[in-house]
């Protein structure tokens, strides 16, 4: 499984819009996503070891993002015919027991993916209250190991965005696994 970086932010690049089902049919769409300060979008899929080694860390600073007017949405677009751990009922079944504190969407079509130009599982796009890409960064230091003293890039540029409306100038890419595109 090949690691896969991400280009680093445009800065005011437009939110494309989307209206995905979530996890148990809900329809979710950008505007009603935007929190009062930005919003946090980011491509994720149940079975990359790079969102498996961040998801709990992940939680805790989404959380801690909403309570500072970031809303926060994850995207699974990977294509489940060769990886059934991304399944719509895997991907129900994570969002429940892990009690996500966002909504978990599923991009079918793949369009929103192609539309963000996302690349690899996690890919992280930082929106302020205007929906103007500020950050499109790595999550923290860590790759695949779980690194529990390691920095909160994603957290610490999303307050900035939450505080001022910009993100950091510097951005360090983040890595993952590629985005599975259907054949």
């Amino acid at each position: 499984m090949a690691s896969i970086s991400p280009p680093i932010c445009t800065f005011g690049w437009p939110a494309p819009a989307f209206a995905l089902p979530d996890v148990d049919g809900n329809l979710v769409s950008l505007q009603s996503s935007m929190g009062e300060k930005g919003l946090l979008v980011m491509f994720i899929c149940n079975h990359c070891p790079y969102v498996k080694a961040i998801l709990p860390r992940l939680i805790v600073d989404v959380t801690a993002l909403k309570a500072l007017g970031v809303n926060t949405v994850a995207i699974m677009s990977n294509d489940p015919s060769d990886y059934p751990e991304d399944s719509l009922d895997n991907m129900r079944t994570l969002a429940h027991d892990l009690a996500l504190p966002f909504p978990y969407l599923y991009d079918e079509t793949q369009a929103i993916a192609k539309a963000y130009d996302a690349v690899c599982t996690p890919d992280f796009f930082g929106f302020n209250q205007n929906f103007q890409l500020q950050y499109r960064g790595r999550f923290d230091e860590s790759r695949k190991e779980t690194a529990p003293a390691s920095t909160r890039d994603l957290y610490h540029a999303m307050k900035l965005v939450a505080e001022t409306g910009q993100g950091p100038k510097d951005q360090i890419a983040s890595i993952g696994c590629s985005i599975k595109w259907k054949g």
